[in-house]
């Protein structure tokens, strides 16, 4: 083609996706109410166990939370639904990031606890499909992923919110090979986007009595996504007048994390999509490595919990899958049950998970048969909570 075809044909599909981002910015500034988990006669639980290590760990956090939800589920307040087809081959097959008939089950549920998925990149043996995880969090609105950290022998204690629709992620599988030399890949913002994340942290600030939120991006050179992003920040404190915000680029953001002077006064921190996803992972090495950390991606109907971490084909493929940790997906049950109202039993659930893995360490996971087995490690954490 000549220059005069490819600009014709690049500005075409550039026009596709600004076409499909105004559908999207529309639909979610018409979408205002949260679902009221207190007026529902029924919680539907959903569990997608993934890829790799995942149906291993998520078939203990299952267990767990029959355990903890026992009364509910006898009760009819609780029901548990087992989502299988949410796996790499069966994506690969159909060519979808979500195939329609599990996406179909996946909205009949209020929550969702899932699984890591494998994502395909350049030279794997899988097609070019679209995250999961991502397809997920667009078509559930799932809008904010918060992930907390707490070492408090080092004075860690933060809860990062991840703007998880936006950002550099939006359009991950929608890039434009212009020519064979030339791509390009697409970041958005838009207003309604960054108010919803950017009061989702100063809320919780308040409500959790935090002093401060930390806005997190690069908006000195990206300066028109990441300007909003910071802007947007910076109007919603105006709201919050007991709460302060301080902002940070990410490039020393990720130095000064592991600051010891400095790191102690990061409090609540909020990110564009991309910053978080990476940020999160530097944090959450603190605790233990991205096997001990959990996270919430809420939207205003659905809700879904996972651990951080990848699918870790390699376990799977060298028989050791049974060994994976699961106090990760464990993590994300304590989320889980307090997103629900459990607030009681989500409390009992992570302070076992503190004892078992920080204080008595009676069983230790190691990836390996040198160590226990995800199975065995989930009866530890039970029997532990029967003693609190």
């Amino acid at each position: 083609m000549n220059r005069e075809e490819i600009l014709k044909q690049a500005k075409e599909q550039f026009g596709k996706l600004v076409e499909k981002q105004l559908d999207r910015n529309e639909k979610i500034k018409a979408d205002k109410d949260f679902l009221d988990y207190d007026k529902l006669d029924k919680i539907i639980i959903g569990i997608v166990g993934g890829d790799g290590i995942g149906p291993a760990i998520t078939a203990e956090g299952h267990r767990v939370l029959e355990f903890l939800l026992q009364d509910k589920v006898e009760s009819g307040k609780v029901e548990f639904r087992v989502i299988e087809g949410l796996t790499i081959e069966r994506r690969a097959a159909e060519m979808k990031a979500i195939p329609d008939d599990v996406l179909a089950e996946i909205k009949q549920c209020h929550v969702i606890l899932k699984g890591p998925t494998t994502t395909p990149r350049s030279g794997d043996k899988w097609p070019n499909i679209e995250s999961a995880n991502v397809a997920m969090r667009k078509e559930l609105d799932l809008f904010a992923n918060i992930r907390p950290v707490k070492v408090p022998e080092k004075g860690i204690d933060w809860t990062f919110f991840r703007e998880n629709s936006e950002g550099s992620y939006a359009l991950g599988s929608d890039g434009i090979n212009i020519t064979d030399e030339v791509a390009f890949d697409f970041c958005v913002a838009t207003t309604e986007g960054s108010e919803r994340i950017a009061r989702a942290a100063f809320d919780y600030a308040k409500k959790t009595g935090k002093t401060k939120v930390t806005a997190v991006t690069k908006a000195n050179v990206v300066k028109t996504t990441d300007g909003k992003f910071l802007n947007t920040c910076q109007q919603m404190q105006k709201e919050y007048p007991g709460i302060e915000l301080d902002d940070w680029y990410i490039d020393i953001m990720t130095a000064k994390l592991i600051d010891e002077k400095r790191r102690t006064g990061f409090q609540v921190l909020v990110l564009p999509n991309l910053y978080g996803d990476i940020l999160t992972d530097e944090a959450a090495e603190f605790q233990g490595g991205v096997g001990t950390a959990g996270s919430a991606n809420l939207g205003k109907r659905y809700a879904m919990f996972e651990a951080i971490h990848g699918s870790a084909p390699r376990m799977v493929e060298e028989g050791r899958d049974k060994y994976a940790d699961p106090c990760s997906v464990l993590r994300a049950c304590v989320m889980l049950l307090e997103h629900i109202g459990e607030v009681e039993k989500a409390a009992k659930l992570e302070k076992a998970l503190d004892t078992c893995m920080y204080t008595e360490k009676k069983l230790v996971i190691t990836g390996r048969d040198t160590g226990a087995t995800c199975s065995e490690f989930a009866d530890y954490v039970m029997e532990t909570v029967k003693k609190l």
